[in-house]
């Protein structure tokens, strides 16, 4: 009888005169503000030392509690630095122990509890170094950094005021208390504070966008549209002043005014590709469906606009078809669009690919993948999504050669040599799957599932290299490793009750697997073929009519056990008329046309 086969936020900084906070250096910085909070107490006046040394004498014991603070309190860092987050924290919270007021010991410990997002504990930490330590900028940098993060961005912005006290032309702090003073609803002291800058850096797109907005979150839209007025007056010629124009109109109600500020932009830049989208966003809103779409197409076919923002667009759109308000054909137009304008885009193809998946166009979806792994062979993702696809078509052949290049790009991927090896077994390369196997199992690491697959296949080849002894090793070995694995019980079940061995563990396996996918007709195949062999007929009849209705009628190898069931259960008319239906699905079973013939069961 064949055998069958298992199928197997933070701000952004203003651009123009704007001065950068020096972020990059605060490694080294704070390095050398910890070694000098430790070792470098302030000036005192000599009177004051010679009073100190009279009440409280330096002592060996002072020196060495010293020199410990210092070791522990480097080694943190080291710590720190390789990576040990925990030892870090252990080094400095000792070095809290021996001196509780060290404001650097609080400060690295903050910066690690920030890092690992334990914002309360870093918060009180800065907290109290700034009390013991008022005039470090980088303490109150980072604990303005916390605030925003916490979303308290009144805290925040007063840090920025205090650290503006002794940086007044700091352009960056001014930035970053604005925008914060905003965040907390400070509105009016938000655009004293844009204002301040604006003396500095003249008028700013950056910094009259930010105002514009302040002035729409407070109501006061008058004084909005002057603020982008201002913008056009200083530079009539740059077209995406009257884009912002137009938006402000627009969420105002103003569509006759919005609509003559988009055209504005037609008449300034004709061969500006975005000006088309925000005209689709406008009809849309008008609910002018053929003008939002004539219009969106337009911006898919500029060559003025990039293709990662139209991809962004497409994923947006299709994302909630509903308020888009795109049909499936006009989806699919946009892709032929994206398609014809970027053929050597790799990402283009690939989102095609899904599209077509989603249809179940699996083919066509292969197509389209290979296309992109042709234009970009290095990203393994599309790689993985073709084996897969491979798998569900049966593409043995395909899988076969595409696991070939993913073993050569990517050697240290465990999934390459998986799919190899399935496609070695399904073409009968039994010891090329054996060899396989044992390359990608060195790559397993953690995954016992998947070193059981491997196992499982390994198996498999060299059960069917007829060494059925070394296989059954090889499979126990699987199920050890991984017992729920149902594509090695169900196969291991299957070949025990062909060799009639170990049929009560081979019942327990597939009872198993049964309990787990009650409705697939190969494992209610596989567990009615083991009750059969063990001369239950009635239960295996039972097993095997519940595989039958859940598919698989167009089973020949189903329907010829069924037969054999039926034959062996006393319905010999039955059986016949479903060996005849294996015949007539093109069965290849070798003693399929002598039960026909004999209207008896022949064992194999």
């Amino acid at each position: 009888m064949k055998q069958k086969e298992e199928r197997v936020a933070l701000v952004t900084p203003v651009k123009n005169k704007m001065k950068k906070i020096i972020s990059r250096g605060l490694g080294v910085a704070i390095f050398a503000l910890a070694i000098s909070s430790c070792s470098g107490p302030k000036k005192v006046t000599e009177q004051e030392v010679a009073e100190a040394a009279v009440v409280q004498p330096k002592t060996e014991l002072v020196e060495q509690k010293q020199k410990e603070f210092e070791y522990i309190f480097v080694e943190a860092l080291k710590q720190k630095m390789f990576g040990n987050a925990q030892k870090a924290i252990q080094l400095l919270s000792s070095c809290l122990e021996i001196d509780p007021n060290s404001s650097a010991a609080m400060f690295e410990l903050a910066n690690i509890h920030a890092v690992n997002n334990d914002f309360t504990s870093a918060s009180l930490l800065l907290e109290k170094a700034i009390s013991l330590n008022p005039d470090n900028k980088w303490y109150k940098l980072l604990l303005a950094q916390i605030y925003q993060q916490t979303k308290k961005f009144s805290e925040a912005a007063d840090i920025y005021t205090g650290l503006l006290n002794d940086e007044p032309e700091n352009l960056e702090y001014i930035y970053m208390k604005a925008a914060l003073l905003a965040s907390s609803q400070r509105y009016d002291e938000a655009i004293d504070a844009y204002n301040q800058m604006e003396k500095e850096t003249g008028i700013n797109e950056q910094i009259s966008v930010a105002k514009q907005q302040i002035y729409v979150q407070s109501g006061n839209v008058d004084k909005a549209f002057d603020e982008i007025n201002r913008l056009i007056e200083n530079n009539p010629n740059e077209a995406k002043y009257y884009g912002l124009l137009a938006d402000l109109y627009q969420s105002q109600g103003d569509k006759e005014n919005a609509l003559l500020n988009y055209q504005k932009i037609k008449e300034i830049d004709p061969d500006n590709g975005f000006v088309h989208f925000s005209l689709a966003n406008y009809y849309l809103e008008n609910n002018e469906l053929e003008k939002s779409f004539e219009e969106t197409k337009k911006g898919f076919a500029s060559p003025s606009v990039d293709i990662q923002t139209k991809l962004q667009l497409y994923y947006m759109l299709t994302a909630n078809p509903a308020q888009s308000k795109l049909t499936e054909e006009q989806q699919s137009e946009l892709i032929e669009i994206l398609l014809v304008k970027h053929p050597g885009d790799a990402m283009v193809h690939t989102v095609y690919a899904e599209v077509l998946i989603k249809q179940n166009k699996l083919k066509e979806a292969q197509v389209e993948l290979l296309k992109s792994v042709e234009i970009n062979a290095n990203d393994y993702v599309i790689w993985e999504r073709i084996m897969f696809i491979d798998n569900d078509l049966q593409d043995w052949d395909g899988l076969y050669n595409h696991t070939q290049k993913v073993v050569e790009l990517f050697p240290n991927q465990p999934q390459g040599y998986f799919f190899n090896a399935l496609a070695c077994v399904q073409l009968e390369k039994f010891e090329e799957a054996v060899k396989i196997s044992d390359e990608g199992l060195d790559f397993v690491l953690d995954n016992p599932q998947l070193k059981a697959n491997f196992l499982m296949l390994k198996g498999e080849s060299v059960y069917k290299s007829d060494k059925k002894e070394e296989a059954f090793k090889i499979f126990d070995n699987a199920v050890e490793i991984d017992p729920n694995n149902h594509l090695t019980l169900n196969n291991y079940a299957y070949y025990l009750s062909i060799d009639g061995t170990n049929l009560d563990k081979a019942e327990r396996m597939s009872g198993k697997v049964v309990e787990r996918f009650p409705d697939n007709s190969t494992y209610l195949d596989t567990h009615a073929w083991v009750l059969f062999k063990k001369g239950e007929y009635t239960l295996a009849k039972f097993y095997m009519e519940t595989a039958i209705k859940n598919g698989g009628e167009e089973n020949s190898v189903l329907l010829e056990h069924f037969g054999d069931i039926l034959y062996k259960a006393g319905k010999v008319e039955e059986a016949v008329e479903n060996w005849q239906k294996a015949k007539e699905i093109g069965s290849e079973s070798e003693t399929l046309e002598q039960k026909i013939k004999q209207k008896k069961y022949i064992e194999e």
